[in-house]
């Protein structure tokens, strides 16, 4: 049982859950730097002044008051700020990857690392110089760097004074930083992502606006897609062999019966779902659009010029995220954001809900590469679960293998049997970060250790797990460890 063809294996972090250095290198505040821990019972929030100095706070997805500025306010807990110190760590961190054998690591630029609030003219050396770093330390190993340029974020200041992505302003400050860091790493960086999961961003901490609605959300996200097309058409220009992707949440979708009106709900749950990867794959809106917009009465303001830059625009690559499936009911209201969450009496679920269904990977390789016949990077997947470390700080992580060989079963029969184009892997949170949804630290990914909990105490020492020598096994074997589920009982259950 091997891979008999060749694939990037790697890791990938976002900025704001793993590399800290929050107030270092000149960097300024970026709009998750204002959003407080949290746990899966208690939900995140968003933190704010208003006018006459009275501080509050929203839900971490809830629009916030009109009039309101985003605002760290003091004695809080934000797990950006620190997170869990890459900044510090960058070098024993890559050479944990390098010697595990990883080809790839995917790594997230902090906006204001670069350009502290969005406006200023010249990109701050030092941010550049610390990326610089980086992906020379990565380059040392042989492990290839992807960069996702913007993943989930913005600078405070924009989202404070232009309300973030509702102003095309922002286009401008997105393609300034494109503009430095092409100019930085030509040569040197090949694997690009524009922007990361655009299809769940909402609100404030992910597209800088203070108003949720169907309006303000559906006309931020015109002007990131044409702020992507303008990146790609730049790095044609400045970058000739690069490839540019950008990066979707692709959750498959199980209609709960067969009723027709249940097939058609997921024919709508999957429209939903992939009118971003449409427009930005293929050149254009697509004809159901409109259908959408007419559902929230939204009118997306165009200038003229935004139809030749979306179709000249079109990304190299469709990269996405898959942790899980869900199931589509006619009674399911869709909402913006197109994630339904129905359960799924087949599958086992992790402690967070999420159920654990392997297939699910292969479905999504199929439907993507069918709609749009380019390659695929699978740049997020894993299970989060709550490590239990021994007196040595040892995990002996089997239920992490098991996930690991069901899923990379299924990615080998979509590339040997179903023939698609799978450029690479790279897992989530290969050394352990600070979630996204919860905030928290024990809901963990890695197959390293990280010695830190949900408030962030502990000395962020780096422990590897049992899955990682498993990983090790697996890229040193090319696969020759996987074992078919029916075959090997105890082993990792």
């Amino acid at each position: 049982m091997n891979y008999p063809f060749k694939m990037f294996w790697g890791s990938a972090s976002a900025d704001f859950q793993y590399e800290g250095g929050f107030h270092e290198g000149n960097r300024g505040l970026i709009t998750h730097d204002i959003v407080t821990d949290g746990s899966h019972e208690r939900p995140r929030r968003i933190t704010y002044q208003m006018p006459d100095g009275t501080l509050g706070s929203s839900a971490y997805r809830d629009p916030i008051p009109a009039n309101a500025i985003g605002c760290v306010h003091e004695d809080v807990y934000y797990p950006s700020h620190h997170a869990v110190d890459f900044y510090h760590h960058y070098k024993e961190d890559i050479k944990l990857l390098a010697d595990m054998g990883l080809s790839m690591m995917r790594f997230g630029i902090c906006w204001t690392r670069i350009f502290p609030t969005g406006l200023e003219e010249k990109p701050n050396e030092e941010g550049l110089q610390f990326y610089e770093n980086v992906v020379d330390e990565c380059l040392k190993y042989g492990i290839e760097p992807m960069i996702t340029i913007c993943h989930d974020e913005l600078p405070l200041y924009l989202a404070n004074t232009y309300d973030g992505w509702s102003d095309r302003i922002l286009i401008d400050c997105y393609v300034k930083l494109c503009k430095a860091l092409f100019e930085r790493f030509k040569g040197k960086v090949k694997y690009w992502l524009t922007f990361n999961e655009l299809n769940v961003l909402q609100g404030f901490s992910h597209l800088g606006t203070r108003n949720s609605d169907a309006q303000t959300t559906w006309q931020a996200i015109h002007h990131v897609f044409i702020a992507s097309a303008k990146a790609k058409i730049l790095a044609k220009e400045m970058m000739p062999d690069a490839m540019l992707g950008a990066m979707f949440a692709t959750s498959p979708a199980y209609p709960s019966t067969c009723h027709p009106d249940d097939q058609m709900a997921w024919m709508a749950q999957r429209r939903r779902l992939f009118y971003f990867s449409d427009v930005m794959l293929r050149g254009y809106y697509p004809s159901y659009a409109q259908s959408i917009w007419n559902e929230y009465d939204v009118v997306i303001k165009m200038k003229e010029e935004d139809v030749d830059i979306l179709k000249e625009g079109t990304l190299d690559f469709y990269s996405f995220s898959c942790y899980r499936s869900t199931t589509v009911d006619r009674n399911d209201k869709l909402g913006i954001i197109a994630l339904p969450f129905g359960k799924n009496p087949y599958l086992k679920s992790t402690p967070w809900g999420w159920p654990i269904d392997p297939v699910s990977i292969r479905y999504v390789l199929n439907e993507v590469y069918d709609r749009y016949q380019k390659p695929l990077f699978i740049v997020e997947n894993g299970l989060g679960e709550v490590d239990q470390p021994d007196e040595n700080h040892y995990v002996n992580d089997t239920y992490r293998i098991a996930y690991l060989n069901d899923h990379f079963l299924e990615i080998k029969k979509a590339v040997e049997i179903d023939h698609v184009e799978v450029l690479g892997y790279t897992m989530w949170g290969g050394i352990d970060l600070v979630s996204l949804s919860t905030g928290e630290m024990k809901k963990r990914y890695g197959w390293i250790y990280v010695d830190m909990d949900d408030k962030g105490n502990g000395t962020k020492n780096r422990y590897p797990k049992a899955s990682y020598y498993w990983m090790k096994e697996f890229i040193q074997s090319n696969g020759n460890n996987l074992v078919i589920k029916d075959e090997r009982g105890k082993k990792y259950e």
